[in-house]
């Protein structure tokens, strides 16, 4: 198997590829800055996209190539002068740079992902990170697009998920890129990257999307929201965990926590065994690993409505009013948050040591029943 048979690992299931996505929403003042700096005649040669998972930087990136890919080679004023300075990043989707970029076929565009994993050619899975044989290709990149004399853009997606020696290499080319090359590296935890890395490249950093922008960016991956304001409150501003939790139904997994904690001060027994069995088992596989983020949600937001009250929206019905009652002093939220780092932890060592779903799972609603407890009776 080859890595044009395998899944794009930039891709989220249920949304376009970012390189197919005509609009972006909620990141203009990015674009703009990127807009004065080529306007300037400044253009840095590495540039680094951060901002949360899931709100917009790999389509920016690839809005951002595609721009720089149309570039004329002529820099020259022409006949009639030159031309005057741009206000917008986009093209036109019948423009060919658009299309070859959209079709993945673009001779001048070098797209740096996961690769096949494994210990041989015929593993035919995704490598959990980006090895420096991959980076090792931009060497051959260079040499070959050069011939033509255009821009040349590469694309990381993302450098969170680079080795330590494939960083390393990366760095090299970061020192000394080639001329008129653009590199666009995309990070989600820029903090963890080489200092030396982020030395050496410009920041664009993209926000979380609000309310308007969100619903905009759904639409255009083809989904009806009707439950707009549980799906921003539980995303956070992110188009692709909003689409995640679309797909694995995490907006009714989320209303049925919520229900179970409700009952507190004593869970219901039969309905936590029934949610706990749920994640377990044949097809529970992304059940399970949502549902410890949906519990993590929310103990982020019972410590924050005991710091800053019952919160204005809610990720689904009596939310916030259950927020308000387990913690209703900032003493309160302290333990709450102490008890998230407590679980936190838990998850860590049961993911390690490969503990049965299920149980993982009904152990940590029996904590957060045995904490609100003590929160009530403190």
């Amino acid at each position: 198997m080859t890595d044009d048979t395998l899944p794009d690992p930039d891709r989220i299931p249920g949304a376009p590829h970012p390189r197919e996505t005509a609009h972006l929403f909620g990141q203009s003042r990015a674009e703009v800055e990127f807009l004065d700096a080529y306007r300037s005649g400044r253009l840095h040669s590495g540039w680094l996209v951060t901002g949360p998972q899931g709100v917009g930087k790999a389509t920016l990136a690839y809005r951002i190539a595609r721009f720089l890919l149309a570039e004329p080679s002529d820099d020259g004023g022409g006949l009639f002068g030159a031309p005057p300075p741009p206000t917008t990043l986009a093209l036109p989707d019948s423009h060919p740079d658009y299309r070859q970029v959209a079709a993945g076929s673009h001779p001048r565009l070098f797209r740096l992902v996961r690769g096949e994993g494994g210990s041989n050619e015929d593993s035919g899975k995704l490598s959990p990170t980006i090895s420096v044989g991959r980076v090792r290709r931009l060497k051959n990149f260079f040499h070959m697009s050069a011939a033509d004399g255009g821009r040349r853009v590469v694309i990381v997606d993302a450098m969170d998920e680079m080795t330590v020696a494939a960083a390393n290499a990366l760095l090299k080319e970061l020192e000394e890129p080639p001329a008129k090359t653009t590199l666009l590296l995309i990070s989600h935890q820029p903090s963890g990257l080489l200092p030396t890395i982020r030395s050496r490249c410009r920041e664009l950093r993209c926000g979380e999307l609000g309310p308007d922008d969100l619903t905009a960016a759904l639409d255009q991956a083809g989904h009806d929201v009707a439950e707009a304001e549980a799906l921003r409150t539980l995303s956070g501003g992110s188009v692709g965990a909003a689409i995640r939790l679309l797909n694995a139904d995490g907006l009714a997994l989320y209303a049925d926590l919520i229900r179970l904690f409700g009952s507190i001060p004593r869970i219901d027994r039969l309905e936590a065994i029934k949610l706990a069995e749920s994640c377990a088992g044949k097809g529970a596989e992304h059940r399970f690993p949502l549902t410890l983020d949906l519990i993590d949600h929310f103990l982020t937001r019972v410590a924050k409505a005991g710091l800053f009250g019952e919160p204005a929206t809610q990720g689904a019905a009596g939310e916030a009013r259950l927020l308000s009652r387990l913690a209703p002093t900032d003493h309160a939220a302290r333990i709450w948050a102490n008890l998230q780092q407590s679980l936190q932890a838990r998850v860590r060592h049961g993911r390690a040591v490969n503990l049965d779903p299920a149980a993982l799972i009904l152990d940590m609603i029996f904590k957060i029943e045995q904490t609100a407890q003590g929160v009530a009776a403190a």
